[in-house]
């Protein structure tokens, strides 16, 4: 290796300690922003019958993308020597204790996607706060906000705006100082320092998806309530804690929440979650949305 990839590689390890301290857990990355390490079951015959789900590491090796993410600086030296290629990290999102949300502001499509998030925020009457923000080498941004922990925010691209991508639950940033073939990632002046500011309860709620267009008619809490408990009822493994948010902050914003407390619970129940996650669930979204649960 060319003593210029073992100095980033040097690099990108020191920095990928340094975010660990503060709680983000990392991974190394190649020249490419992809992970550094190939995938252990590449030259794996097909998944036997009654499989229905891809390692995620539970073979204890690496290369697992994202699911490799730790805050262990021994784990994550161990990656980097598997690695020795990697010439960037990438920050894994979602996980605690920040349950980063990333806000990537593109620039290649040719559109001002920060002028499109701004413009959301007027239209929605939120605030972008100050937070950490990562210049990329196109010129773009990368927002890190923090998520409640009870909800999965789930990776998009242009669903906000054109240009607006959203790095959720499996996914992950490119961090600071990490090299790539297009140039370094840096962290904006005056924002190294902050933590990641918490993601405004507005946004958060246009991040989550959005309710099917069609629910059956209640006999109890109306039309509305009934049709957010069939929409929490319609969930499926991965998605549970998320529908029940954004049905309950819908709930609360329409004045119906504390009558479908009980009923969303109960959905929620129905899909595999328990009476506590369910309750704890609820009680978030009253607070997001000004409410006391």
């Amino acid at each position: 290796m060319a003593t210029t990839d073992r100095q980033a590689s040097t690099l990108a390890l020191a920095h990928a300690l340094s975010a660990a301290e503060r709680g983000l857990a990392v991974i190394p990355l190649s020249r490419t922003k992809l992970p550094a390490l190939r995938s252990p079951h590449r030259d794996e015959p097909a998944p036997r019958t009654g499989r229905s789900t891809p390692c995620h590491g539970e073979c204890g090796r690496f290369g697992h993308g994202v699911h490799d993410a730790s805050t262990d600086p021994a784990r994550i030296r161990s990656l980097f020597a598997s690695a020795p290629g990697a010439t960037g990290y990438g920050i894994a999102c979602g996980l605690p204790p920040h349950h980063l949300i990333g806000v990537d502001l593109d620039t290649k499509t040719g559109t001002d996607s920060s002028a499109a998030l701004r413009e959301l925020a007027l239209r929605h009457l939120f605030t972008i706060p100050a937070t950490v923000t990562v210049l990329t080498p196109s010129g773009g941004r990368h927002l890190w906000l923090s998520g409640p922990p009870d909800v999965v925010v789930p990776n998009s691209a242009s669903r906000l705006a054109p240009g607006i991508d959203i790095r959720g639950a499996g996914g992950y940033l490119v961090g600071p100082g990490s090299r790539t073939d297009h140039g370094t990632y840096t962290t904006a002046p005056g924002t190294a320092r902050l933590s990641p500011a918490a993601c405004p309860p507005t946004l958060l709620r246009l991040l989550l998806p959005p309710p099917r267009a069609h629910h059956p008619t209640p006999p109890s809490t109306g039309g509305h309530g009934q049709g957010l408990v069939q929409f929490v009822l319609a969930a499926h493994e991965g998605q549970r804690n998320t529908r029940l948010f954004w049905a309950a902050c819908r709930a609360y914003e329409d004045g119906i929440g504390p009558a479908l407390v009980d009923p969303l619970t109960d959905a929620a129940r129905t899909t595999g979650l328990s009476e506590r996650e369910a309750r704890a669930t609820i009680a978030s979204a009253a607070r997001m949305t000004g409410h006391h649960p």
